[in-house]
């Protein structure tokens, strides 16, 4: 008979109930007679670590020990677990990196789903981790792995993904009661009850299915469909009808080099071209803010139920160059000049902090007054900067000197993201590769373009450029800041 506790950790997301589930599996131990107890490590803001709950069960009854009370330990104990059950992928290989799963004992549990860190959305590039090799990770780390859509699954079933987990170790066999002895626990809960017993149910034999992976789409998206719809969105008719315009100057590109009209040089320049056009500015992320879709997605988020309180507040710091931006250049200049003079004083970039309670009366109808100036767009500096930089990047592509030339210039327009300090930060970079290299071999074009995106202060960037034959980029100039020492006595 076994005599050590049955140890299980835990890896779940805010607002996933992970803190429920940890005291389920406790009452659940409790109610069979066993001891057991559980503790948790709060995780980091900012998706950058996930909440863990240890719980430990012991195998014995109280009635086979016989009066002995056993000790059981706080924290987990690497490669000493039975049971890993992390509702991310990524936070399962977190837990593999960190030696708390062994291959020889630990059986795992985990989501196919990837809640994207915040390193990841950070990158230049695309950040993602590849989740077959994740999973790949998880698979030949662990004595045995049971991985499925644990989010989908949640809200397939309208609930939570603590009671999914809770049927998917239920299905594990790791603990020695019966699944009705679960599905009690979830009936005298009283919280969602029919809800939390769907997913309990799903999760039970999806889990015992063993791995589950989505399988990847059959059909190739139509990207230029998907772009119109996106800029039109975002503006108007009549920019959806330039966007058009614009493909149709990629497929004479395309066309003239023997291409096909609707290949990768088409797909994958639309592709860009329509997040290039529906940038972010002030007027986009107010529209955002405000909009149903994005309120019930919170809600769904944080799990309220019809008749709970939900307040909303969102942080906001505009700086002067995104304000600015929605001004004629006439007034957009002048502003623009003056902070950059500030800037190479020292001074600190002008911000203004704003906290919009976007629950509220007041808030919600400034963030919908603010998306409303969508009209006014065209008349701004912003707008006619980026109309600008895209006919560069076109007349760029058009000049080429082969399809394959033409195919590297066009996937630049990847570099162009992000807001603030990041865009400008991006814009610089692009600028630099097609006016450097747009004759160059196609080859030096995509090594300089994967090095702007590997790394943000442009060292490989310079590296690939020179290296292609272009000139070394200027230095640019860094206030030097000179502090005040105080409490020196000579």
């Amino acid at each position: 008979m076994r005599t050590q506790p049955i140890t299980l950790l835990v890896a779940a997301l805010g607002g996933e109930g992970g803190g429920v589930l940890a005291e389920w599996l406790v009452e659940l131990a409790l109610r069979a007679g066993h001891p057991a107890q559980a503790t948790s490590i709060p995780g980091v803001a900012q998706r950058t670590g996930a909440t863990t709950y240890y719980v430990e069960i012991h195998p014995q009854t109280f009635a086979e020990l016989g009066g002995r009370t056993p000790v059981m330990s706080l924290a987990p104990v690497p490669g000493c677990l039975d049971l890993l059950v992390a509702s991310e992928l990524l936070e399962a290989v977190r837990a593999i990196q960190n030696g708390f799963v062994s291959a020889q004992r630990t059986r795992l549990l985990c989501s196919t789903h990837r809640t994207l860190t915040t390193f990841e959305k950070l990158a230049p590039g695309d950040g993602r981790y590849d989740s077959a090799r994740l999973l790949e990770l998880a698979r030949t780390n662990s004595r045995e792995l049971a991985a499925f859509d644990v989010d989908a699954t949640a809200r397939e079933a309208g609930t939570v993904p603590s009671a999914v987990l809770f049927g998917a170790i239920a299905a594990s066999g790791v603990l020695p009661f019966d699944p009705a002895a679960f599905e009690e626990i979830i009936r005298d809960s009283g919280r969602g009850v029919e809800a939390s017993l769907r997913g309990f149910a799903l999760a039970f034999e999806r889990a015992r299915g063993g791995v589950g992976v989505s399988p990847a789409p059959t059909l190739v998206p139509d990207l230029v469909a998907l772009g119109h719809a996106r800029v039109v969105e975002f503006q108007d008719a009549a920019y959806g009808e330039l966007f058009m315009q614009r493909v149709e100057r990629l497929r004479a590109v395309a066309r003239r080099f023997g291409a096909a009209a609707d290949g990768e040089l088409v797909r994958e320049g639309a592709r860009y071209l329509a997040l290039w056009m529906a940038f972010d500015d002030v007027i986009r992320v107010a529209d955002l803010k405000s909009r149903a879709a994005r309120f019930a997605r919170v809600a769904e988020d944080a799990g309220a139920r019809p008749g709970d309180l939900l307040r909303i507040a969102d942080h906001l710091k505009p700086g002067l160059a995104e304000l600015a931006g929605l001004l004629p250049a006439a007034i957009a200049d002048p502003l623009l000049a003056w902070e950059g003079r500030r800037r190479r004083d020292g001074a600190t970039p002008l911000a203004l902090p704003l906290k919009l309670r976007t629950d509220s009366i007041l808030g919600f109808i400034a963030l919908r007054l603010l998306g409303a100036l969508r009209p006014l767009r065209r008349i701004g500096r912003r707008y006619a900067e980026e109309q600008e930089l895209i006919e560069h990047w076109l007349a760029t592509v058009e000049a080429a000197v082969s399809i394959d030339a033409a195919l590297e210039l066009a996937l630049c327009a990847r570099m162009v993201k992000g807001y603030g300090a990041t865009n400008e930060r991006a814009k610089e970079n692009f600028r630099s590769i097609i006016n450097s290299l747009k004759s160059s071999d196609p080859a030096a074009i995509r090594r300089a373009r994967e090095a702007a995106l590997a790394e943000e202060d442009g060292t490989a960037l310079d590296a690939a450029l020179v290296q292609a034959g272009a000139p070394p980029r200027a230095v640019k100039a860094v206030p030097v800041r000179w502090m005040k020492r105080t409490g020196h006595t000579p």
